[in-house]
């Protein structure tokens, strides 16, 4: 997997470790945290987890670039069902 830099970034919530995926290098499909939606094989993103000591594999996350870099207005999302109502 071709791999941007890592490093560790400083947010309201902790630090985070943050890994650039480049495009291409994906295989799999994730869902982004941050939008809901899907970040099909191919696309650019970042990979992050937290580094306070509990972060594991499983705390890792794959993240829209654009939706990573504005985390502090866009917190992760909460998936709805389709049917329910979205409040401002």
């Amino acid at each position: 997997m071709r791999r941007g830099i890592e490093g560790v970034q400083q947010w309201t919530d902790g630090e985070w470790m943050v890994r650039s995926i480049f495009g291409g290098a994906a295989v799999k499909t994730y869902r982004c945290p941050g939008c809901v939606q899907e970040i099909r094989p191919g696309v650019a993103h970042v990979v992050a987890w937290p580094i306070d000591g509990r972060g594991d594999e499983s705390d890792r996350r794959h993240w829209h670039t654009g939706c990573w870099k504005a985390r502090d207005r866009r917190g992760p999302g909460v998936e709805r069902s389709r049917n329910a109502p979205r409040y401002g």
